[in-house]
């Protein structure tokens, strides 16, 4: 009888703890989900580490986000595939070597990570 009465509670115990993780204080994914520009934020000031040779409006050790986006922008360069080492720099050819320690960073991202770093530079363009 301990047995079952051990059993029973375990099982109310179980079935408890899942219905209150499922659906309390949760909201819709759709919601919870970034933009493209705010993902290449968090990593541009975190993962990345990015603001440590960047800044938005100024130079720092590399160009400021402002001028990549525009020359990138007006010259139709694509800024994933340099971050993958796939394309020539198109800012400041003379700095490549000091991005170039960046890149072990940059090639192990994602490409919907990158794609957000480029979202994230060109927003700072509009």
């Amino acid at each position: 009888m301990k047995k079952a009465a051990l059993l029973v509670c375990l099982i109310l115990v179980i079935s408890c703890k899942k219905e209150s993780q499922e659906s309390f204080g949760q909201a819709n994914p759709v919601e919870m989900s970034e933009t493209p520009e705010q993902l290449g934020k968090s990593i541009f000031e975190g993962k990345g580490n990015c603001v440590a040779c960047h800044k938005i409006n100024e130079n720092l050790v590399g160009p400021s986000i402002q001028d990549i986006a525009k020359i990138y922008k007006s010259q139709n360069g694509d800024i994933v595939s340099f971050l993958k080492d796939d394309a020539k720099p198109l800012v400041d050819p003379s700095q490549y070597e000091v991005m170039k320690t960046s890149f072990a960073l940059t090639k192990a991202m994602s490409d919907e990570e990158l794609k957000g770093l480029e979202a994230y530079i060109y927003s700072a363009f509009k």
